[in-house]
């Protein structure tokens, strides 16, 4: 997909997407109109958050094999969730996480989950790890979206409904959970200072998940994830790295984005080049921002001498 830079004005935010293989902001423009896929690597975001949440429209089936999303026709308001009602209602792909626990799903989802899915392991900066799956389509980038510093994928099932019984077994058995907390995320890379303590857990956790599926009869392919480039500085724990210490959901804000990892970045506020702010730009998910040359308010930080 062509490099675009969104021009100045007001969007509903989906939130970022690895589906272009780079990070970038999933933005519906208001008052209409497609959707548009922002880079944000090296790119200086400036933006100002409204007030309220949004909907974040929703996925249909482009084909047997792939999803795309559509903003909503609406761009309606929502209490509770990501979705209105009638986007939520029109939703083909809301059933996936339930689709091996019920029979009774739309033929199109059906038809995406008989196709062949991986399991995998990933692991987050401070050793905490997940077990997760990913259609074949979206096995590179399930992982790039996740935020994982390391991952493997386990083994190769012949649809989801399999590779979700598989996913269940894993947890029951090995109390490895199937999601990580975004706020957690954030705070182990803002704290990162090398990987050898996550790279140790990871191989354990792999070892372990091996021994289940062969338990089960089901060989293990393990398989090394690539990480994405894009988040190479983010991984190495070079520098000053702290927190960004504002509410992105609220205020004026303006950084470039120097590194990704899933949604959280590393960004470099204007004119100060002491500090690297770690933060996470799903945060914005369900916001109108209004983008333009708007500026984080000042940051202060104090060295430890120590």
């Amino acid at each position: 997909m062509p490099a675009t830079r969104p021009t100045d004005g007001e969007y509903v935010c989906h939130g970022i997407t690895w589906a272009t293989r780079d990070p970038r902001l999933l933005l519906a423009p208001l008052p209409d109109g497609p959707l548009v896929y922002a880079e944000i690597m090296n790119q200086r975001l400036g933006f100002a958050v409204g007030t309220g949440r949004w909907c974040t429209g929703r996925y249909r089936f482009a084909d047997t094999v792939r999803v795309e999303a559509l903003a909503c026709p609406d761009r309606a308001p929502t209490e509770q969730g990501d979705q209105c009602a009638r986007c939520l209602r029109q939703d083909e792909f809301r059933f996936a996480h339930q689709f091996h626990q019920d029979g009774n799903v739309p033929a199109p989802l059906r038809r995406y989950m008989d196709q062949p899915h991986w399991l995998y392991l990933a692991t987050f900066a401070d050793g905490a790890t997940k077990v997760g799956t990913a259609a074949e389509p979206r096995k590179q980038s399930r992982l790039d979206e996740q935020g994982a510093l390391i991952a493997t994928y386990l083994t190769r099932s012949p649809d989801g409904r399999a590779v979700r019984h598989l996913e269940d077994a894993i947890t029951r058995g090995l109390q490895v959970p199937q999601t990580i907390r975004a706020s957690t995320k954030l705070k182990t890379l803002a704290n990162l200072t090398d990987l050898s303590t996550a790279s140790a857990t990871h191989d354990r956790h792999v070892s372990r998940a091996a021994d289940a599926l062969a338990a089960m009869n089901t060989p293990a392919m393990l398989e090394t994830w690539t990480p994405p480039a894009e988040g190479d500085r983010m991984r190495v724990a070079n520098g000053v790295r702290m927190l960004y210490p504002h509410d992105l959901r609220d205020g004026e804000h303006g950084f470039t984005v120097v590194s990704c990892v899933g949604t959280q970045v590393l960004a470099v506020l204007d004119g100060d080049d002491e500090v690297d702010y770690v933060l996470d730009l799903g945060t914005l998910k369900g916001r109108r921002i209004a983008l333009g040359p708007f500026t984080s308010p000042a940051a202060a930080f104090q060295n430890s001498l120590f």
